[in-house]
This record gives structure tokens, sequence and C-alpha cells, in this order.
């Protein structure tokens, strides 16, 4: 059937029948009966994102390519910042940035081992793993409630001569407050990483100028895992301002190497046999020349392909959430005697990832989602609630190295006793909020 058209005219043949595949077969219904399953979390696409992906198919590049630079120009213009780099996941986002630091090339600024990173332990693990990794101490410091964020009234306490780095998220969309930790970093020249993975289109008020989070530390971090606010099926973003922060970025993710060439190019700076590095012989090829001991993390085209068409939705996205989290709040506002609801940070304007709730005393958090469970809505723990507890912990936690905990963590626990969430997804229709908010209600009732 394809015999007399040319490539251009087969694909676009194709690329139509998988448009309407797509139409066909994975449309969504979202046409919502009682004790149907209500999701924390889930892809939301059309045709276009299909589309994208057989069209890179097609292509058969498969490593990272025009997609990529595509997905990589559309999402540094979208967050106001001048560098981002795709890689394979939020979580090698995170070990990318925090690697970063630890280049030789920041001189006096380098991370090394032994140093402290002050941190959170109301979270998820990869914001602190790179760290302990490394050999650098996480220092973790107590959330407050209900905006579930960093006391930064404990930064002082926490920092000390070993103090290089803070770390740390915008718990479920909600930007912590930035003004205090950038003016703190600045004060004493500490680094700022922003695990933005589950606040991607969140902003926030910084020095008179509104900003998207992620972009006001050195350095943000996204994940495209397909909960989060849109997705590539498995994927991250590393990005800055920084151009040197940038270089070591690019480096560690292209298993280290000192050159700047991307997949298939070749000699970009005419200078490719005549370098001298390290005790290297003077014009060693520069494609295999290494100053980081670096990995690979890069995505496919195939996942960037996805992302392009998800970044053209990803304004709507931002919005539902918005509206999604308000008719939660709205209609959940008369319970405030048995949960103590969210509530953004100021001078930010959130793009919710999940809607937070903590039981107040009385209330038994367990019966409380085993009910809403049982009615056919996911929910979620905020994580590892208090990660110290984990067992990945227990060495450290029993040789009394490795970490300092600063103060109690005392709301640490009470989230990790207390909290759950459900979802804000940019599919859930006001029938599915409708619903969720009455089995919330009725597990209230009963969990006395």
């Amino acid at each position: 059937m394809l015999e007399n058209m040319t490539e251009l005219e087969a694909r676009k043949k194709i690329l139509a029948e998988v448009s309407e595949y797509c139409d066909r077969f994975h449309s969504i219904d979202n046409t919502f009966h009682e004790g149907d399953r209500i999701s924390y979390a889930s892809r939301v696409y059309d045709h276009d994102e299909m589309e994208n992906l057989v069209d890179s198919a097609l292509e058969f590049w498969l490593t990272s390519g025009r997609y990529t630079n595509e997905f990589e120009t559309k999402l540094a213009d979208y967050l106001g910042i001048k560098y981002c780099s795709l890689v394979n996941s939020g979580s090698s986002a995170n070990l990318l940035a925090f690697m970063a630091l630890t280049s030789p090339l920041l001189g006096e600024r380098q991370v090394l081992p032994g140093d402290e990173m002050v941190t959170v332990a109301a979270g998820f693990p990869t914001t602190v793993a790179p760290a302990i990794q490394y050999g650098v101490v996480p220092v973790f410091v107590d959330v407050t409630i209900p905006q579930y964020n960093i006391d930064v009234s404990m930064l002082e306490e926490a920092r000390s001569d070993k103090t290089k780095v803070i770390m740390i998220a915008h718990t479920l969309g909600n930007p912590f407050d930035l003004a205090t930790v950038k003016r703190f970093c600045d004060k004493y020249g500490l680094w700022l990483i922003e695990d933005n993975c589950d606040a991607l289109g969140s902003s926030y008020e910084y020095n008179g100028t509104v900003s998207k989070t992620g972009t006001i530390g050195d350095i943000g971090t996204s994940s495209f895992y397909p909960p989060h606010h849109m997705t590539m099926g498995e994927g991250g973003a590393v990005y800055t301002n920084n151009a040197l922060l940038n270089k070591i970025v690019r480096s560690l993710r292209d298993w280290g190497r000192d050159c700047v060439c991307p997949s298939g190019k070749d000699n970009m700076c005419g200078r490719r046999f005549d370098g001298q590095y390290g005790e290297l012989p003077r014009g060693y090829d520069h494609k295999y020349v290494y100053s980081h001991f670096g990995y690979n993390l890069k995505a496919t085209d195939l996942q960037a392909a996805i992302g392009c068409a998800q970044l053209k939705k990803f304004p709507g996205f931002v919005e539902k959430r918005k509206e999604n989290f308000k008719f939660l709040k709205d209609h959940l506002n008369d319970c405030s005697d048995k949960l103590i609801l969210p509530e953004a940070c100021p001078g930010s304007d959130p793009s919710w990832f999940g809607f937070l709730m903590t039981c107040k005393t009385g209330v038994d958090r367990n019966k409380v989602v085993s009910f809403i469970e049982s009615k056919g809505v996911q929910t979620r723990a905020l994580f590892a609630g208090n990660l110290t507890r984990h067992p990945c912990f227990d060495q450290m936690r029993a040789s009394g190295k490795g970490y300092r905990i600063v103060g109690a963590l005392k709301n640490t626990d009470e989230i990790m006793n207390s909290s759950f969430w459900v979802g804000v997804y940019p599919g859930m229709t006001n029938e599915m909020l409708a619903y969720t908010v009455r089995v919330i209600r009725k597990a209230l009732s009963t969990s006395d």
C-alpha cells in the first residue's frame, strides 16, 4: 500500500492512521459512575502524543535527537531559564543536580564528602539519596503544618561550618518559603537545589518578580513519571541559569565526557585532535576525554517526542489542577474540626500535585484511609513520612553516624502518622471530585 508513495507521504499516512487508532481505542471516557476507581493521578493524553511517539519511532534515531532539542528549548522557555537538560527520570535529575556541585570546576565551592546538606525528612528519598551515597551528611529539620514545607526558623540552628548546600522539594506543588531560604543561602554562600518534581508550573514572587519554582535556586529538577504534572513515561529534567553548572550537568549526564558534541555530531569545536587534557598525549581524541566521573542518564527521543506534545497542553493541566484543588478545599472547609486542610505558602501560586490532609487528634488516619480506599478513591501517604525511620536508615541509626537531626521532627512524625492525600490531576471531573468529597465526609463520620 506504500509502494507508490514517497517516504514523507508514507509517514503522513501512517500518522493519520495512528491518530485515528488513538481516537478510537485510547479516547478517555470521563463519564463517572459511583464506585468507579478514582486514581490519585493518571496520564492525560490524546492522539498528539501517540503521533509524536510513532513519528520518532519511524525516524528510528532512538537516542536523544531533534525531539530532545525541541523539548529542552521549549521547557526552558516555559520556565524562563537559560539551560535545560533532559534526563531519564526525576531521580536521575536529582542525582545530577547534587553531583554537579561536587565538580572540581567549582573550586572552593565544591561539595566534598563530609560536608553537610540541609534538607527535610518528610519527603521522597531521592532528594536525599545522592548526598548519602556521595558521603555528604544530610541535616534534617522539621516542617510546618499545614504548608508541609521546611520550617525556616530552624535554618540557623541547622547550619554548621560544614554546611555547603540546601536541597529540598516543594511539597505536592506547594512552594517552600523561597525568600527566606534564598536569603539564608546568599548570606552564607550555600548552594540551593529546588526539587521541583512535584511542583512544575508553580510560581513564587521573589524580589518583586514572579518566577517559576525551580528557577530561583541554583538548580531545579523535574520528573515526568506518569503521575506527575506532565509525562513522557519515564523522564526528568535539570535546569539552571548558571553556564558552568549547565556544562557540568551535561558532562555528568553524558558519561562524564569533556566533549560537548551531541549524539551523532563530531568536532563541533574544530579542535578534536589538538588539545591537551590531564596527562593524556596531546591530540588525544576529545570525544573520549573525561572531565568527570559521570553516567549515561540521557532520555530517548521517543520519550522527548511525547514530552513535546505534553508541553503544548501543560498550561491547561496546571489550571485544571488549581481548579480541582479549589473544589476540594471549598467543599471540605467545614470538616476543619476533624481535618487540617492544606494552605499555600504566602507569595506563591501552587500547581498542586495533590490535596494533602492531616487527621486531627481523635481521628484514626488508618480507618479513614481504609474506608476511602474501599469506596474506590485512591489515597497516598506523604511519601516517606519520616525518612529517618525507614529500614534504609537502620545501620546509620544504630551507629549514630551519617546524618544529623535538628530538633525532634515532631511535625514530620505527625505527618507520618496522620496525613494522607487524594488526587487533583487534570483528568478528574467535578463528578469525581464531588464523589471524593462525599467519601471523605463519610469516612470522617465513621472514624471516631
